[in-house]
């Protein structure tokens, strides 16, 4: 099933995907290129909420860029195959090499805002993430490491103090916080 179908199949959460959901469906049907980055108003991102096989913790990175603690993620850049981007992500991010997708569905719809800033010397537009959230499971006794040009350090926190970690409002009361209430639902 192509992303499209599973997005229009997706159940919402909450009011925020219910409304992400439509706004992505509008996007994938539009024509515009939004797999690449060369769309610069908006672009498909996918992400990886990283948990302990318990679901007490939860795998963190501190962004340089955002100066936050935060889920691992990245841009498709023409890969439509979301969960491989998002375990291309976790690899490259966390330097783990040993994990499973809880499920090959999505866990989480978002659409997120990223101010205009500067990337290896170069301005970026401010923009939309089109992103598409996995649930991944890892073991913590496993060893991890930075992506020295992207975080600077990753980290397994019990899954409230995750929260608790980011310095973005917004993730952390719409996104980190739900997508924790959903582990209660599994």
């Amino acid at each position: 099933m192509d992303i499209y179908e599973q997005i229009r199949s997706y159940k919402p959460f909450n009011e925020q995907e219910a409304q992400d959901r439509e706004e992505l469906l509008r996007w994938l049907k539009s024509g515009i290129d939004i797999w690449s980055r060369n769309c610069r108003a908006a672009h498909m991102t996918a992400s990886a909420w990283i948990v302990s096989p318990d679901r007490t913790k939860v795998l963190m990175a501190y962004h340089r860029l955002y100066r936050s603690w935060s889920w691992l993620g990245g841009h498709a850049d023409g890969d439509h195959d979301l969960l491989h981007v998002a375990e291309k992500e976790v690899c490259e991010e966390s330097g783990l090499t040993e994990f499973r997708p809880v499920s090959k569905d999505i866990y989480s719809l978002e659409i997120l805002t990223v101010d205009g800033h500067v990337k290896k010397g170069v301005y970026v537009p401010s923009h939309l993430h089109l992103n598409v959230t996995y649930l991944i499971e890892a073991d913590p006794e496993l060893p991890v490491r930075p992506k020295e040009d992207e975080n600077k350090a990753v980290q397994w926190f019990e899954r409230d103090a995750a929260v608790s970690a980011s310095s973005e409002p917004w993730f952390r009361e719409h996104i980190y916080s739900k997508l924790n209430q959903k582990l209660t639902l599994l």
